[in-house]
């Protein structure tokens, strides 16, 4: 084993000096190695690492398989030790197991660290090496076409790939507000206008809005991600997403609220919130995990790797590939 605050602790499961895990060990990025499957013996190590990387296939949600185990271990240690309090604290509200404590209370959980984090040193670091702020302002954000019994929520920012502003998320809410209200709906699509889905947060709002405590309080009370729930809950797989192009951020989160997700073969999936010093603010250590597991959820954190549809599909992260 070895770590430090700013590095990962890593654990050989194939050692067959493997210790068990101490009963002082507090919670932290631990990432275990184990090239082949992994011995019965290093299942506790499983359940409590932040994931496992193997280099053989493998169907367990807390194993991710890589080409080289040393090529990915390089790339997670440097992440790591650049935001070393982002990757943490990310790891500590996806070990609070938000996923099953329920969707209210997981947003609140993940809402308060987000808020912690953009009041550290991590992401205002990033924030002054960005150029200006600046709002966006749109009249149509999100398009609405009704047919019938059904109803398609498009976004529709196409220029930007779908950049998810305060606009687009003020025109979601809306979107999704009629959807709850409208008892002759059985049916309610997301999607995206132009070449993607949606490609996370509008990286030049970041930093509009100064104050943690109060943005908590808008995060939750103006929350995307409750009426993404609230209409999964009554639709079920009525509720669908079908994606394309960049999948990211905050659009990877809000989709993985639908009970239906299908994606077109060109579609790339990411989490790169911890670039910023940040953690998935839009629902998505809630979301996420509910579709692929805390663990992988924590590489596609850690890791800053992007995805393509067929791992998505093989994870659970999709539930088809469509053209």
């Amino acid at each position: 084993m070895s770590g430090s605050p700013a590095t990962p602790m890593f654990v050989d499961l194939t050692d067959p000096a493997l210790e068990a895990i101490p009963q002082d060990l507090l919670p932290g990025v631990v990432v275990a190695l184990c090239p082949g499957a992994p011995p019965e013996s290093a299942a506790p190590w499983l359940d409590h690492a932040t994931f496992t990387l193997s280099e053989e296939p493998t169907a367990d949600r807390r194993v991710v398989q890589v080409d080289s185990i040393d090529s990915a271990v390089e790339a997670i240690t440097e992440n790591v030790r650049i935001r070393p309090v982002a990757a943490a604290v990310c790891d500590d509200v996806l070990r609070a197991d938000s996923a099953r404590a329920g969707t209210l209370s997981g947003l609140i959980t993940e809402s308060l660290a987000y808020s912690t984090l953009q009041a550290g040193p991590e992401f205002t670091g990033w924030l002054a090496g960005q150029g200006p702020r600046e709002m966006h302002i749109q009249d149509d954000p999100v398009l609405l076409d009704r047919d019938g019994s059904s109803l398609a929520i498009s976004f529709n920012r196409p220029a930007r790939h779908n950049a998810f502003s305060n606009a687009l998320r003020a025109g979601l809410i809306d979107a999704l507000t009629v959807a709850l209200a409208d008892p002759t709906l059985d049916t309610v699509t997301l999607s995206g206008q132009g070449k993607s889905f949606c490609s996370g947060g509008d990286l030049t709002e970041f930093g509009t809005f100064t104050d943690p405590a109060n943005s908590h309080l808008a995060r939750t009370r103006h929350s995307p991600g409750l009426l993404l729930d609230a209409v999964a809950a009554r639709l079920g797989p009525n509720f669908r997403a079908r994606v394309h192009g960049a999948v990211l951020g905050s659009g990877l989160e809000m989709a993985s609220f639908c009970p239906r997700v299908s994606a077109h073969p060109d579609t790339i999936f990411g989490l790169p919130e911890l670039q910023l010093g940040l953690l998935p603010g839009a629902g998505g250590t809630v979301s996420i995990p509910r579709r692929i597991g805390r663990w992988r959820t924590a590489f596609l954190v850690l890791s800053g790797r992007r995805v393509d549809a067929g791992t998505a599909l093989e994870w659970g992260l999709i539930d088809s590939i469509e053209d």
